[in-house]
């Protein structure tokens, strides 16, 4: 099998002849074409060109056209800082909706010079590789957008002061991404990925009282183009996995604080997970025996079945050699 019919065929639950290899690397690959992230941000020729040699060097079964949070809210006028080789970030000082009134004035909007990039990007990797490899494309996830545009301090105070507000900023990103998500779909994605790391910030009542059902908007949506979905959410979700078999992804990651097994337990058999393993602790800064055995643990964890090897997120961009050899040598090792 190659990696497209691995991953996609472990989506569906089929039986596959590994594992499907899927890490998220996006630092790493930057590295791998001797470019500086600002580079990689910057240029979507520099972007696939990474993207197709890690993956090509390391047997990954998908590209990415995953930068960082703040393509589409640096494109809605966000103020965003920039650096030469880490990832920009946005400056909450001097946030878009710090005014909650200028929602009003927001419109989804054609793509600017960054979500251009990730169409640029997944046209070159889906011409690139996309007969042998999963091309994904991604999207910010309400809660994550939402704090991209007002700060994260504002968001967590709206949840309590003004729900009714937040709802509406919910239905703008979610317009905005979805807008975004049709276009990378055109430009040649098989899955997007959702990255809402702020929800995990939230307890189970809040999540299921005002983000839940929009997870799920993204996701019903997504389907409906075509698309399958890849759900990341940051931190301890511990708390709202019961909630999210209903959110209905088709890849749920697992960050390290997550327990694979409790994440079996509530959303069932039928669910690919991903992760759990820690980037930091285990994959940078663990021997290759340990990293083997994480994932071990995890395969175990997950019933040994509908799991797909993947650190807890990024891989570091100084993960040693043998640590990703020993990640690409459990994902091809017969299960």
């Amino acid at each position: 099998m190659n990696g497209r019919q691995r991953l996609l065929g472990a989506i569906a639950g089929e039986k596959t002849d590994t594992l499907p290899h899927i890490p998220i690397s996006m630092m790493i690959a930057a590295r791998e074409v001797g470019a500086s992230y600002g580079e990689y941000i910057a240029k979507a020729e520099v972007h696939a060109r990474g993207q197709m040699a890690f993956a090509e060097k390391w047997d990954i079964d998908q590209v990415s056209g995953i930068t960082c949070p703040t393509t589409e809210a640096a494109d809605l006028g966000a103020a965003v800082i920039y650096y030469e080789d880490q990832p920009p970030a946005i400056d909450e000082e001097h946030a878009l909706l710090a005014d909650k009134t200028r929602l009003l004035g927001l419109k989804p909007i054609a793509p600017g010079r960054r979500m251009t990039n990730r169409l640029d990007t997944l046209r070159l990797m889906k011409q690139g590789v996309g007969k042998e490899k999963v091309i994904e494309g991604w999207v910010e996830g309400p809660v994550a957008e939402a704090c991209d545009l007002r700060g994260i301090n504002r968001v967590m105070l709206d949840f309590f002061d003004d729900p009714a507000f937040l709802g509406e900023l919910f239905s703008f990103v979610y317009e905005n991404a979805m807008a975004f998500a049709l276009l990378q779909k055109q430009a040649g994605a098989d899955v997007v990925g959702v990255g809402d790391a702020a929800s995990s910030l939230i307890g189970p009542g809040l999540y299921r009282g005002q983000v839940q059902k929009w997870q799920k908007k993204y996701v019903d949506a997504l389907h409906s183009m075509g698309l399958k979905v890849r759900l990341h959410i940051c931190g301890n979700i511990g708390s709202i996995l019961p909630f999210l078999k209903d959110v209905g992804p088709d890849i749920l990651d697992l960050d390290s604080m997550v327990s694979v097994a409790e994440a079996r337990l509530h959303l069932g058999s039928g669910l690919l997970l991903s992760g759990n393993v820690d980037p930091v602790r285990v994959m940078r800064n663990g021997t290759g025996a340990e990293v083997e055995a994480a994932f071990a643990t995890c395969y175990s964890d997950a019933g040994h079945a509908m799991y797909a090897v993947n650190a807890g997120c990024e891989l570091p961009r100084d993960t040693p050699v043998p640590n990703l050899e020993a990640m690409r040598s459990f994902a091809r090792r017969p299960h």
